[in-house]
């Protein structure tokens, strides 16, 4: 997996150690303007987030958890990637020391750039 992030990011290094620790390889590249990755890879505009992470010909954008970056591998849609936009208080890299959380849904990006829901948490 290679992560393109902003070298000043704290959360970004707390979701790169959090898919490292689910098993994925990982290679940083850091960067202080993702908008050219984020472009090249399709992200759709207002779903970005803080880092972008391109595996297995897909691009994952934001802080989307490890299961379902395996579940993407897995079932291998038709589709440019994953895209949790924001930064979700409780998902990976975004821990509140109090155990606070909200509900957040990860979304599958078609090829026309369109969304869907994909996992919701």
């Amino acid at each position: 997996m290679m992560v393109h992030r902003s070298p000043s990011c704290g959360c970004c290094g707390a979701w790169v150690d959090h898919v490292r620790e689910a098993g994925f390889p990982v290679e940083v590249h850091e960067m202080d303007d993702l908008g050219e990755v984020k472009e090249r890879l399709g992200i759709p505009y207002g779903k970005g987030s803080c880092h972008t992470a391109e595996v297995g010909g897909y691009a994952i954008e934001g802080h989307v958890p490890a299961s379902d970056i395996k579940r993407l591998l897995e079932e291998k849609p038709d589709a440019l990637g994953l895209v949790l936009p924001g930064m979700p208080m409780g998902s990976p890299g975004m821990e509140m020391p109090d155990g606070r959380s909200r509900p957040f849904t990860v979304e599958l990006v078609k090829r026309d750039g369109t969304t869907e829901p994909f996992a919701s948490h």
